[in-house]
């Protein structure tokens, strides 16, 4: 029996194509896709490449609430009604991104059960992970936030093997992720390298060893007590 051409919709398909209310442009490292009070009037697809979400304070505080991958949806805000971009959006390498309209993409959810099953899953992830970075913010040391971080950006857990950190982050970066400063995130990398737990060269490589300090506790120091030592000359890591 011949499946009706509905139930052969594929998600995947639909948003590496250019359609109606829809278009794909390719983002060179820097590019913004949208800045911080813009209209909201679409929502976007990483198809490749990876995505920095930056919020800048009234007084010119910046700050990095997110670093979104291949696979992830982000400026859903507009279908909640919020009418301008509360983040800027920047490339952090080359990237491939679906930009889909406002009204095409509630037509797609309210048409195609499995796009919207998609989309459901991405944000029940997005909220998992907000709450997750919420406690982490509030009950964790900035060493443990730190080693949180770098086990996501290496999407450890994966693979078997350590995992490299291929995108050019420096310490300012993490230390905006982190909340902390980069004086305070050089010392930590310094100590992460020293005992195992990472190693650079160009590009980090986070190792299990990170992993289990954490589980286990047993790299977390004071803060209070922490001296602004090992601060690098070159910011990048």
């Amino acid at each position: 029996m011949i499946k009706p051409m509905k139930d052969l919709f594929d998600p995947g398909a639909f948003l590496a194509k250019v359609g109606t209310g829809k278009s794909i442009s390719e983002l060179n490292k820097g590019a913004i896709v949208f800045a911080q009070g813009d209209v909201a009037d679409a929502v976007f697809y990483i198809q490749k490449g990876r995505i920095k979400l930056v919020v800048v304070s009234a007084d010119g505080k910046e700050a990095v609430v997110g670093i979104l991958e291949s696979g992830q949806f982000f400026g859903e805000g507009c279908l909640n009604g919020r009418p301008f971009r509360v983040a800027t959006t920047v490339a952090l390498e080359a990237s491939v991104v679906t930009r889909i309209s406002k009204d095409a993409m509630a037509r797609m959810l309210a048409l195609e059960p499995k796009f919207a099953q998609l989309f459901m899953m991405h944000l029940i992830s997005r909220n998992s992970r907000i709450e997750e970075d919420l406690v982490d913010q509030l009950f964790n040391p900035s060493e443990k936030r730190l080693a949180r971080v770098l086990l996501l950006l290496a999407n450890f857990g994966k693979e078997a093997t350590p995992q490299p950190i291929d995108i050019d982050i420096n310490q300012e970066t993490l230390a905006e992720m982190i909340g902390s400063t980069r004086s305070r995130v050089s010392f930590f990398m310094n100590k992460f390298r020293k005992l195992g737990f990472i190693s650079y060269n160009g590009t980090i490589r986070v190792h299990a060893s990170l992993l289990n300090a954490i589980l286990h506790d047993r790299s977390t120091v004071a803060q209070q007590d922490e001296p602004d030592l090992c601060v690098d000359s070159d910011n990048h890591l």
